[in-house]
């Protein structure tokens, strides 16, 4: 397997070649990237020129920009790739590229295309600028395009909803996101008879080539019509499917070992199990939180010793989270919210000291019906018994992200409060919980597992994670294949009483322990609310100044005290207090380091500048 660029930047549209190229240029300069991270495609031809070379143009044509031009500049560190058909740009965060998950297509009639696969392995963005298209896989690449990069209130609104930024929108005004997916369409709007004569412009037509592009959906989560019933069946045909996935994503390997993120649970045990099976050599990376929260690498030790393989403890600790925040803030470009993100950029890290590959176990719980779906089950029911009920459905799934809706008049400053009171989070949702598509409700919650919580959070964060440190992320689960056929599944054989993936745990109890296999899954316990309150009390004074938030008008000032304080809701307690100050933490960061805000001035009115038993005596004689 070759080498294959990360990353890539590039244009499309009307204007001077020169005077793009030379923008194109400023870009990789701004980001300091030297000639051999930074390679034109050796496809583009001349002077990167598309359907229409400068060379075959007349000098009135050029001049007046009747004909759009694109270049593509890739970033990474080998230039022997080539393209699928009729794509300028392709990237595969697996590093499998006959099949990529972001792509850049010219079509005949200057049809520009930008296009994702279903998973949201990797993200593309677009914006406009003049008669210009730019594109590229990461928002950084795209902020030097703007004149001034400013929040997206939007944005801003959804990620404090979900903990990360629901696409189509990003954190910043006039950036936009491809939907996992999803190809994005523009058509150059030239008129039949267009440019005969040699001193037409496009200001002589007044025309506009740039609409809202037509969105082409190239993949449904959809349940079948006819339901598989008989357990044997499915056993039999769904160990074919996980076998037939791991031999895709291994057929390109050779003797070195590759890596596996070997958390004790089902989903990663599973896929280092099959790894195993198929004859590979496998090291196994496992966290160490310490003494901090729920340990999880005793699973991970009996997973590894039963399939005797090497395990890694990559520790996790407070000093470790500190000094991994911001490297973790950059590799992850855009914000994302969840506690986790800080210990899986530390195990990316320590397991590309050994290997290129990384295997994980995400999408198991999305395919399969994991655990969290639970409580929405019992809520659908009590929907369809209580339609009158305060909450609707989708407001009930809401709030599953344990984020700030419903909080909106408390967390933010009273300008943005009335910007985003127009704003309905519901919305977001509404194409994913789609009950067209799949009548079943178990059927409906996995679809929209896989399109929000997967597509838009699980699966690009942990790719940009893995390429930021040198590694190709492959995740079994992320197989189509195989998860169109769950949708045939019936719900019986996901969820059978209390026992969540029912099915999954069938075809592999032969496989792994059975302590592994049937004991009861609660997700990865980062101690984020112990960490706040002990380790980084202090520090939480200088992430969450108040003077830092009211100069950023968006957040109150005092949100970090209201939190630790217990006032800001009553759900909000235990390890919700955490999960909050961490959203807020984890945006904040992201604001400094990409939009370059400097605020040098911080105020001392707030708790955290005093050791914590101080101020919690000081409550006490208040009270």
């Amino acid at each position: 397997m070759g080498n294959i660029p990360h990353h890539f930047l590039g244009y499309w549209g009307y204007g001077a070649q020169h005077q793009l190229q030379a923008l194109l240029t400023d870009v990789l300069e701004d980001l300091s990237l030297g000639r051999r991270e930074a390679f034109l495609p050796s496809t583009t031809g001349k002077g990167g020129l598309g359907l229409v070379f400068t060379d075959d143009l007349s000098q009135s044509q050029q001049e007046n920009h009747l004909f759009p031009v694109w270049n593509v500049v890739y970033i990474g560190l080998d230039r022997n790739y080539s393209p699928l058909k009729n794509q300028i740009a392709g990237v595969s965060a697996s590093g499998i590229f006959s099949s990529p998950d972001a792509w850049v297509s010219l079509e005949e009639n200057n049809c520009l295309i930008l296009g994702r696969e279903p998973f949201g392995k990797m993200p593309l963005y677009w914006t406009v600028q003049g008669q210009v298209i730019w594109f590229a896989t990461q928002l950084k690449l795209l902020l030097p395009i703007l004149q001034q990069p400013d929040v997206s209130i939007p944005g801003l609104y959804g990620y404090s909803c979900f903990s990360y930024v629901p696409t189509p929108l990003t954190p910043v005004t006039g950036v936009f996101a491809v939907p996992a997916g999803t190809e994005l369409i523009w058509r150059d709007g030239l008129r039949s008879g267009f440019g005969d004569s040699p001193t037409e412009t496009l200001r002589d037509r007044n025309f506009n080539i740039f609409q809202t592009p037509k969105s082409k959906n190239i993949n449904s989560w959809r349940q079948a019509p006819q339901q598989l019933t008989d357990e044997a069946t499915a056993i039999e045909e769904l160990q074919v499917l996980l076998k037939n996935s791991i031999e895709q994503q291994i057929a390109d390997l050779s003797d070195e070992p590759v890596g596996v993120f070997l958390s004790g649970g089902l989903d990663s045990s599973v896929v280092a199990a099959l790894l195993v099976q198929a004859g590979v050599k496998v090291r196994a990376y496992t966290l160490d939180f310490g003494n901090a929260g729920i340990p999880e690498y005793p699973y991970a030790e009996q997973v590894a010793q039963f399939l005797k393989i090497p395990l890694v403890k990559v520790a996790a600790k407070p000093n470790d989270i500190k000094n991994a925040l911001i490297p973790t803030v950059e590799a992850l470009d855009l914000p994302f919210g969840d506690g986790v993100c800080v210990p899986l950029y530390l195990l990316s890290q320590r397991a590309s000291q050994e290997t290129q590959i990384i295997f994980n176990g995400e999408g198991g719980d999305q395919l399969f019906a994991g655990w969290t779906n639970k409580p929405l089950i019992a809520a659908g029911v009590y929907q369809s018994e209580n339609p009158a009920g305060e909450e609707t459905f989708i407001q009930q799934y809401l709030r599953t992200f344990h984020r700030l809706w419903g909080y909106e008049s408390q967390v933010y400053q009273p300008e943005i409060y009335a910007e985003i009171e127009n704003l309905h989070p519901e919305d977001w949702l509404l194409t994913a919980l789609d009950a067209t598509e799949c009548p079943s409700l178990l059927h409906r919650l996995r679809r929209a597992s896989l399109m929000l919580k997967g597509a838009q959070n699980i699966h690009p964060r942990a790719s940009a994670l893995g390429l930021a440190n040198g590694l190709w992320v492959r995740s079994p689960f992320c197989n189509l294949d195989l998860a169109h056929w769950t949708f045939a599944l019936s719900g019986e054989l996901c969820l059978q009483g209390a026992c969540e993936k029912y099915i999954l745990k069938r075809v592999v109890e032969n496989w792994l322990p059975p302590e592994i296999v049937w004991r009861q899954k609660r997700g990865m316990g980062v101690p984020l609310t112990s960490w706040c309150l002990n380790d980084f009390w202090h520090q939480i004074g200088v992430w969450l100044n108040p003077e830092i938030l009211r100069a950023n008008n968006h957040f109150d000032p005092h949100i970090a005290t209201q939190i630790v304080d217990g006032k800001l809701g009553a759900a909000i307690q235990g390890r919700r207090i955490g999960e909050i100050l961490w959203l807020l933490i984890m945006w904040q960061l992201w604001r400094s380091q990409f939009l370059n805000e400097n605020f040098s001035k911080q105020s001392w009115n707030h708790p955290f500048w005093l050791p914590r038993w101080l101020w919690r005596n000081y409550k006490r004689w208040q009270a």
